[in-house]
């Protein structure tokens, strides 16, 4: 007979989960696994949300699993490591983010692209490799292999330092791939938005020139003097985008 979900995952955990469509969060009750030989435990301090976790709790594209547990900018304190975990102790920051799993045998994974395995395993709203449901951050607690677990600095805040898990790496990413993370380079961004912002300051923090580019002329203020901008351009302004 199979186990039940509560047998795979004995240890018990208190999160806030959608029903429905509603999009409505309620307490929810469920259970994670042990912690297995290589899986890191920690406390979660701080969850970001992420648009996404707006989408799916709406089931805006399809797809969502009831009761569904959102969050992928999870960052806390580890509470309990596996025997065979190599690279963290209890005590340390940590945090995860999109991905939980992967194959770890096609040429995405062996190029350190989980995110492009057909077979990845998504931090919530997935189906881990024992048949079980993932539930994500909004929660107390959370386990996960420590393949996908990353170190926060000692000098980064942890609420600062969830959001950089899923907007912080949609930028950083394109940035560095597309090398432009050059001093003296010239980078426009699109949009000032949860994403937009977090791109100006990471191509100012490569010393790149920074034009931030918005259908929002009140937006040039904090474009320039809050986050550093060098210029402020408004694309429905023609004059100013010859």
């Amino acid at each position: 007979m199979a186990k039940s979900a509560k047998e795979v995952h004995p240890v018990k955990a208190f999160g806030w989960a959608a029903r429905d469509e509603s999009g409505a969060l309620s307490p929810f009750t469920f259970s994670r696994r042990e912690t297995g030989d290589e899986d890191v435990r920690f406390k979660v301090m701080y969850c970001g949300i992420c648009h996404t976790d707006l989408h799916r709790i709406k089931n805006d594209w399809g797809g969502s699993k009831y009761p569904l547990v959102p969050g992928h900018e999870i960052v806390g304190v580890v509470t309990d490591v596996g025997r065979k975990v190599q690279k963290f102790k209890v005590g340390d920051r940590v945090g995860v983010g999109c991905l939980v799993g992967a194959c770890h045998k096609c040429d995405n994974c062996a190029a350190d692209l989980e995110n492009y395995c057909p077979k990845k395993i998504l931090t919530y709203n997935a189906t881990y490799l024992d048949g079980t449901t993932t539930y994500g951050g909004y929660s107390d607690h959370m386990v996960a292999n420590e393949h996908y677990v990353v170190r926060i600095p000692d000098n980064l805040p942890l609420d600062a330092a969830a959001p950089l898990l899923c907007a912080g790496i949609t930028l950083y990413s394109p940035l560095k791939y597309f090398e432009l993370d050059k001093p003296g380079m010239h980078v426009g961004v699109v949009g000032l938005g949860g994403l937009g912002h977090v791109g100006v300051k990471f191509a100012k923090a490569f010393g790149t020139k920074v034009t931030v580019i918005s259908t929002s002329p009140s937006k040039k203020k904090e474009a320039i003097e809050l986050l550093g901008a060098d210029s402020f351009l408004v694309s429905n302004d023609l004059e100013q985008m010859q």
